[in-house]
């Protein structure tokens, strides 16, 4: 099953989409100021696709909970529950497939971040008979994933950043599908925003801000600025689950609403000369000596067993299976077809080629990937920082300049490799395969991007660890390699 839902309307009025199929498997993430529309956006997203796929919120202000009256959202209040009970119903909202908002607003701030990462702990977690697709949208994401540490401790920041990692890296094979929004890129890690595929930026004013931002979507300097000219509601989206071009869109309507101030102006209170002062300190000394209020009345908690059995009750979703098909574009007009494979690994090729770019951050070679491809017209959406970082380790070992069916057999051979020791290792492969000589410490460490030895030596002994090879010294120190998948190494 496919489903595309309509977000909005673009400047010549042609309705901009989301393919759901498609967003399970590449995540979103959404940026804007304070009062840019965000929330707005998430509330439209999820009223247009409720009852089509699982939604899981995380909702530190409360402002979602107006979902459960109109679609039957399980509401999940985290101060009524111990911490054993919040995992517990992470569990439960995985196996009955549950649409659930946590609640998180009568938590201070340190208690949310716990709350949320232990329950996204164990929707990760979760058995494998229960990964059902699921949307997981994170409002105010840079609480749960800062960039910087802050005056959290540093036992919940490592817990947060885990969870959230796992959300955005890993949760994809599990069915879950990071929806996370962030008033600011710079305060977001960089490890969880580089994960998302698709893109909706709204307005903000800070130049880092909007050049972070035009990165994402393709665009240079002087096209950044159309990023500040945002008016509320109106955001550039880009993405294999929205369109292969940057496209401007103009949120639609909403049929909830938040429980926040209303925005608009308020006349003044008139009183008479002095009254204003008068109802300020009349009373004040016994006002003062009375027992302090709460934060705020909180409305009673749902009991437990209510929730349990709202969880348990819940509608079962037809299931919204991830497709790679083409997407139908938002645009009239028919988009190009993505270039040869030649001409993006020429490029790739090309930065490989470079001296010291192996020591060069992934993110940053990306960068230096999308603004190549665009000095010369060539598509390049279709490649995300994964694929770059793959292409780039071929490039880089020498694969692709191997003969088939030797490539074939090497590239089989590095099957489930994590991406950061695949150009070493592929080079280790390449060798065996060749009967060449192992490659030594020095080129090791250039492929894996570091020149300290034991930085090597310990690559060397994961890979051992793993049994992708068999390391042996002798008594001189000379080292042997083989590798178990290739017979022929020596």
């Amino acid at each position: 099953m496919t489903a595309r839902i309509e977000i909005g309307r673009d400047a010549g009025g042609q309705a901009v989409g989301i393919d759901l199929a498609e967003l399970l498997a590449t995540r979103l993430l959404v940026q804007g100021n304070s009062g840019s529309g965000k929330s707005h956006l998430l509330r439209r997203l999820l009223e247009e696709c409720a009852g089509q796929v699982q939604q899981i919120v995380i909702d530190p202000e409360g402002d979602f909970v107006t979902l459960a009256d109109a679609f039957g959202h399980v509401v999940i209040d985290a101060a009524a529950y111990s911490p054993r009970e919040i995992e517990a119903l992470g569990q439960r909202v995985r196996q009955h497939r549950a649409s659930v908002v946590l609640a998180l607003d009568e938590l201070e701030v340190e208690q949310q971040i716990r709350c949320a990462a232990l329950f996204l702990t164990a929707l990760f977690d979760a058995p494998r008979e229960h990964w059902y697709p699921a949307l997981v949208v994170v409002d105010e994401a840079q609480m749960f994933a800062p960039a910087a540490a802050g005056e959290m401790n540093d036992e919940v920041r490592r817990m947060t950043l885990a969870a959230m990692t796992n959300l955005m890296c890993r949760g994809r094979k599990r069915g879950l599908a990071g929806i996370v929004a962030t008033q600011r890129l710079a305060k977001l890690a960089k490890n969880v925003a580089a994960e998302a595929s698709n893109f909706l930026m709204g307005r903000t004013f800070l130049d880092i801000d909007m050049q972070r931002a035009a990165d994402l979507l393709g665009m240079d300097r002087r096209q950044a600025e159309r990023i500040r000219d945002l008016q509320r509601g109106q955001f550039l989206g880009l993405g294999p689950a929205i369109s292969r071009r940057p496209v401007a869109v103009e949120v639609g309507a909403v049929r909830t609403a938040g429980r926040g101030v209303a925005q608009g102006l308020i006349p003044l209170p008139e009183a008479a000369a002095g009254g204003m002062e008068a109802l300020l300190t009349e009373r004040l000394s016994e006002a003062a000596a009375a027992p302090q209020p709460v934060r705020r009345a909180a409305p009673p908690p749902v009991p437990k067993a209510e929730v349990e059995e709202r969880i348990a009750l819940a509608p079962v979703l037809p299931e919204v299976v991830p497709t790679a098909e083409p997407l139908p574009l938002p645009e009239p007009e028919p988009a190009p077809p993505p270039p040869p494979s030649g001409e993006v690994e020429g490029v790739v090729r090309e930065i490989a080629g470079e001296e010291g770019a192996s020591f060069r951050p992934a993110a940053a070679l990306f960068r230096d990937f999308a603004v190549r491809c665009r000095q010369r017209g060539i598509p390049s959406a279709h490649i995300d920082l994964p694929r770059f970082r793959r292409l780039f380790a071929i490039a880089i070992s020498g694969l692709d300049r191997l003969a088939e069916p030797a490539r074939s057999a090497v590239e089989g051979a590095a099957e489930g490799i994590e991406d950061d020791l695949l150009a070493p290792y592929l080079a280790i492969l390449i060798a065996a395969h060749l009967g060449r000589p192992m490659p030594g410490e020095e080129e090791l460490g250039r492929l894996y991007g570091s020149a300290s030895p034991s930085r090597v030596r310990r690559l060397l002994d994961h890979l051992e660890r793993l049994g992708r090879i068999v390391v042996r010294e002798d008594f001189g120190g000379e080292r042997t390699i083989t590798v178990p998948a290739i017979p022929e190494a020596a």
